[in-house]
């Protein structure tokens, strides 16, 4: 669309479905860390290959660097954000409320271990705490974080409803009736909002066809 800015071109190309080594290798040197990289990528490739995951695997974070790469020239610190990004689902239990801050810690001693700064480190763990959506974010790395990784809300119908089903195969061990009460009260929380998306890019890309997306499961839920 006008006035979108150009997508960085990448590096390497990795399948949608696997996590990009050559991106991790290229973005651990520019965070100035140390050690084994490649011990910290195979920790979060298997991280994000469990078993009880369909949705929040390698493909959200692929299609959330994708989203990046559309919107890093508004970035202030676009390398805390793109860690933030590959750490954010690191820890992820269904049953479990606490995912994001278990993330935020493995990224905080992860990075604290290979020698980065201590004040990045810390921007990358408050951001990976900003994608509990529990607060609209301020701060503009963590406003453009969120929306990056509520983007699924705003695509095409198709896409968000395999986005729906996955998340329903994450939580398959609710009852129907359950998720349907509480899955409802999560979306209708967007939907209250002044504004789904806190930045002027994804809020002109995205805004409209999530608000029809969510109405029209809210209804389905609903039913």
């Amino acid at each position: 669309m006008p006035g979108t800015p150009p997508c960085r071109q990448a590096e390497s190309v990795a399948p949608a479905d696997t996590l990009d080594l050559g991106r991790w290798t290229a973005l651990w040197t520019s965070l100035g860390a140390q050690g084994d990289g490649l011990t910290v990528f195979t920790r979060l490739a298997a991280a994000y290959s469990e078993a009880a995951r369909a949705y929040h695997t390698a493909t959200h974070i692929q299609d959330c660097l994708v989203q990046l790469d559309l919107s890093r020239t508004t970035a202030r610190r676009p390398e805390e954000l793109e860690a933030a990004i590959w750490f954010h689902d690191a820890v992820y239990q269904p049953d479990r409320s606490d995912n994001e801050d278990r993330s935020a810690e493995m990224a905080r001693s992860t990075l604290q271990d290979a020698g980065v700064s201590s004040k990045e480190v810390e921007r990358v763990a408050e951001l990976v705490l900003a994608t509990r959506h529990s607060v609209i974010p301020t701060e503009p790395d963590a406003a453009l974080l969120c929306d990056i990784d509520l983007s699924i809300l705003g695509r095409s119908p198709a896409v968000f409803n395999r986005y729906e089903r996955q998340i329903r195969r994450e939580y398959a061990w609710v009852p129907d009736f359950k998720y349907r009460s509480t899955r409802s009260e999560i979306l209708q929380r967007f939907l209250q909002r002044r504004s789904i998306y806190q930045t002027s890019l994804f809020r002109s890309r995205y805004e409209v066809p999530a608000r029809a997306n969510l109405t029209r499961l809210l209804k389905e839920l609903g039913a």
